[in-house]
């Protein structure tokens, strides 16, 4: 590999990490990123787990099922 073209590569490695730090926000740091996305999801699923105990509950109340609790709330089997 010619010293021209290591060149080149570098400048375009260097454009592409300048491209990215726009999209992921200028001197972030990736660990905390990916620290916070990962709390993020951490928050999201105890949310979803205790929002699955109260469904639960609330069709055994009504005699229903967690699948007939989904529909009258216009919920996704996979919600």
């Amino acid at each position: 590999m010619s010293n021209q073209h290591r060149q080149a590569r570098i400048a375009a490695l260097e454009q592409e990490v300048a491209e990215l730090q726009k999209v992921l926000g200028e001197g972030q740091n990736a660990d905390e990123i990916v620290s916070k996305h990962i709390k993020l999801l951490h928050r999201y699923n105890e949310a979803k787990d205790a929002t699955q105990i109260l469904i639960g509950k609330l069709a055994m109340h009504r005699g229903s099922t967690i699948k007939e609790v989904h529909e009258e709330y216009g919920l996704l089997p996979t919600d």
